[in-house]
């Protein structure tokens, strides 16, 4: 065997046991490993993109919970389904740039009170209406339903009304200043739908329409021959199916079942890289995996514990063994692309002797916790283990309770006292709003310190760049100080395609293969092999 096939030590077991993955939906392909197949490479394709064939996407994680709730996906699954499902008024492009999307432009009053969305003309629903201000007034009722919030709601407060301003306007009047609001509306959770929404029969105007779906296992999606994109998209059906397990996802791309996956594990890039079927896209981001600490609950209600276990992070071996070097050190504060990022605090690394004087004043000489983790990101389980043996070095037992992802994300999400978490890359305020702030959908640290708030409230409602810079880096202060966060490093996205899938670039959100956003993504013509490769 050469050499370069020995890393891949992947399992039938492993292919075949992918819990609530849809491996199953695969049927039984043999095993493959990257010296198996048809070993024959497809040419990259060349010159303008072509349309047809169907995109098979393996996508991690996922479970008897996935949603077609355009405001409330939680895993990466029901993130792809809505990102092609609907759109928002505006979104992060590859580059982290705002652009209008369903909107044409969006202004603010002077005083950042009133913000004016003028809709893009030309845009139509997948039925074939066109999205009129009633649609979008109705959307944002939905989301911020007191009797029903969506996830995106927590980032709303300050929204009073939406009012049709024009055939083809809305205003979004706020009850207080907010200079921020074009970013808090950015979100893929906030995807524009009609007046008459029904879950039943998911309609958006975003560049697929559903097909079927089955929670856990597999969605399928068709052409939106309205979209209003020229040209897009260029494969007329998308497939997304779910992988619990990486050596499942890993073994229907190179057995090319699927014709690319997304959070390609760190230690196989190598071998999918020597492999002349295989592309890997990389790309730079503001991803981070937290360890997560309630600091409501004992013994993480001690400041000092919650300290010294930062103190306990060797960063730089997280990134070289976790992640095999593809990603940069944490500072333990996020939003890394956000022009107030506090770069100027003194960079954490790991000081046993300080933690274990931390330790001891606390009282918790001898720490014993348990870690509630899951493969619910690539590396979140590999970066548990090697937390648990850094800590070692502190006199701290860190028992891992390993779950599946679905159970993690159940009913006791949210509840655990120390755990891990992933978030894809957002600007400061958006993400205090998902989940740093006491009635945050997402506050998995139970955090609620009055003066953090304090500022960031006032610091929302500041026009003056400047100014509010300044109140976030006071903000940062704290977090950085006393919040619940382990923020030791941010993740480089690593996905796979086969050599014959196009339009696939490098993206800074954070969101794999390009964002999901598939709408991009066109077929060449795959190696002849009966019954596998997804071009047409």
């Amino acid at each position: 065997m050469e050499e370069r096939c020995k890393p891949n030590s992947l399992t039938r077991r492993g292919f075949l046991t992918a819990a609530v993955g849809g491996a199953a939906l695969l049927g039984a392909a043999p095993l493959l490993t990257a010296c198996g197949g048809s070993g024959v490479a497809a040419a990259a394709p060349t010159g303008p993109p072509r349309r047809g064939g169907t995109l098979r996407v393996g996508v991690t994680g996922g479970g008897a919970s996935d949603t077609i709730d355009p405001h409330i996906p939680a895993t990466n699954p029901d993130i792809a389904r809505v990102i092609n499902l609907y759109e928002p008024l505006l979104i992060r492009d590859h580059e982290y740039r705002l652009q209008p999307v369903v909107a044409q432009s969006l202004t603010s009053s002077p005083d950042a009170r009133t913000w004016t969305a003028v809709l893009r003309e030309g845009v139509k629903f997948h039925d074939g209406r066109p999205v009129t201000p009633a649609d979008v007034v109705a959307t944002f009722k939905r989301i911020t339903d007191p009797k029903d919030p969506k996830s995106g709601a927590a980032g709303l407060t300050m929204l009073g009304e939406v009012v049709p301003s024009g055939d083809h306007s809305v205003e979004f009047r706020l009850t207080e200043p907010n200079a921020g609001f074009d970013d808090l509306l950015g979100q893929y959770s906030l995807g524009i739908v009609p007046a008459d929404f029904d879950l039943k029969r998911p309609i958006g105007t975003g560049p697929f329409r559903m097909g079927q779906f089955t929670a856990g296992l597999q969605s399928t999606f068709v052409r939106n021959e309205h979209y209003w994109r020229p040209g897009q998209p260029y494969a007329d059906q998308l497939v997304l199916i779910n992988f619990a397990e990486d050596d499942a996802r890993i073994n229907a791309l190179l057995s090319s079942q699927v014709d690319a996956i997304d959070q390609v594990p760190v230690a196989l890039v190598d071998v999918l890289r020597s492999d002349p079927r295989m592309r890997v896209l990389t790309s730079d981001t503001g991803t981070w995996l937290p360890f997560t600490m309630r600091v409501d609950r004992p013994p993480f209600d001690d400041v000092r514990v919650r300290q010294a276990l930062r103190l306990v992070v060797d960063r730089e071996q997280m990134i070289n063994q976790v992640l095999s070097g593809q990603g940069r050190v944490g500072n333990d504060l996020y939003a890394p692309f956000d022009p107030a990022y506090a770069k100027d605090l003194p960079q954490r690394k790991q000081d046993i002797d300080e933690a274990k004087r931390l330790l001891a004043a606390a009282g918790k000489p001898d720490l014993d916790v348990e870690l509630v983790t899951a493969p619910i990101q690539a590396g979140a389980v590999e970066a548990a283990q090697v937390f648990q043996q850094q800590a070692k070095a502190a006199g701290v037992t860190v028992r891992i309770r390993k779950l599946d992802t679905t159970t993690f994300y159940g009913e006791n999400y949210l509840s655990w006292d120390f755990a891990q978490d992933f978030w894809y890359t957002r600007n400061y305020l958006p993400q205090v709003a998902s989940g740093s702030l006491p009635k945050a959908p997402y506050n998995e640290t139970h955090w609620s310190d009055p003066e953090f708030t304090d500022l960031v409230t006032r610091a929302s409602s500041t026009v003056d760049a400047k100014a509010r810079g300044e109140l976030l880096h006071r903000a940062q202060r704290i977090e950085y100080d006393r919040g619940g966060l382990i923020v030791w490093g941010f993740v480089d996205q690593v996905d796979a395609h086969q050599a014959y899938v196009a339009g696939l670039v490098p993206d800074r959100t954070g969101i794999s293969l390009s964002g999901y956003q598939f709408r991009e993504a066109w077929l060449g013509t795959a190696p002849a092999d009966p019954g596998k490769g997804g071009a047409a």
